[in-house]
């Protein structure tokens, strides 16, 4: 029985597993990302990936999803939000410490490829754009069932582009990692929630506390919420107007939010340059597991430029 592997390397989680030819998990598990240590990454993913092939047998081919992505002229990873990775030749160590060949891609083409396969949440979709709301942004897309990497290997890099349409307070915005200021990462990610919440009621609540609070009444929690549906609204909406997809998909902890799904359609109509607009928001039917799935795809899907 032939394998296909995947690796989703996020900042909080290194995820393994193990696909059939009918695309079930036969193996997966998880480690901690060694935070800040770009080695240990490496030694991680590489060892779970051993204990992968040591229960399922040999996969026909290995891929990676990683935050940012490969510099085609330089062959090292750029915009990551996990910065121990930029400028490190991840999939060149990797491959040496395996000794064989591995596919890499970024994670929100990952989440887009899996979504858009034949039993996702975008199933049949001509056009996919998958989004990551987690420690970082980042949005993949895909068309007609392949990934869209683009020329400068950027395609879908919406979470570097600032905040459209500021609201007061809004304005140049918070400092981001990349050097710039007011990045949708820095409002929409899930650290960028909880600062947002502290910043005005002075708690230092995870996100998954604020969430409940705003669904049990609290009007600080839900006011956070809420402020944080617009903004997601007004982000897609440039996504909306720019790429103008068939599904937009979400991944990351924030998708977890099925508040989400409701709220943020309502109001990005209103940013849109059409008349009522019939893109779906959905939730990823494979939840915070699609990635890994769509990164052991990449070895059928080869990316377009």
């Amino acid at each position: 029985m032939s394998n296909r592997l995947g690796v989703d390397l996020g900042g909080t989680k290194i995820e393994v597993a193990v696909l059939d030819p009918d695309n079930h998990i036969r193996w997966r598990e998880r480690e901690p990302t060694p935070k800040g240590d770009y080695a240990g990454t490496v030694e991680t993913m590489a060892a779970l990936i051993e204990r992968a092939e040591r229960e399922c047998g040999r996969a026909d081919g290995i891929g990676v999803g990683t935050p940012g992505t490969i510099s085609p002229r330089t062959g090292l990873i750029k915009n990551a939000n996990s910065v121990v990775l930029n400028d490190r030749p991840l999939k060149a160590d990797l491959e040496a410490r395996l000794g064989r060949e591995v596919l890499m891609a970024n994670d929100a083409n990952c989440l887009a490829l899996s979504e858009s396969a034949d039993d996702g949440a975008a199933a049949g979709a001509d056009s996919v754009f998958g989004v990551i709301l987690g420690t970082g942004v980042g949005g993949g897309l895909v068309v007609d069932g392949r990934v869209l990497v683009g020329r400068n290997a950027i395609a879908g890099e919406w979470g570097h582009n600032p905040l459209p349409w500021a609201e007061t307070g809004e304005s140049p915005g918070p400092a981001c990692w990349c050097g710039l200021k007011g990045c949708i990462e820095q409002w929409l990610s899930g650290p960028a929630f909880e600062r947002d919440h502290a910043e005005r009621t002075g708690e230092s609540l995870g996100g998954e506390t604020i969430v409940a609070r705003a669904l049990a009444g609290d009007d600080a929690a839900n006011a956070s919420l809420a402020r944080y549906e617009m903004r997601l609204a007004r982000a897609l909406a440039h996504v909306i107007n720019l790429f103008d997809p068939d599904v937009i998909v979400l991944g990351g902890g924030m998708s977890n939010v099925e508040r989400l799904y409701q709220k943020v359609p309502r109001q990005w109509d209103e940013f849109v340059f059409s008349d009522p607009i019939t893109t779906r928001l959905v939730a990823p039917r494979f939840g915070d597991s699609s990635g890994v799935r769509g990164a052991a795809f990449l070895g059928k899907h080869c990316p377009v430029r």
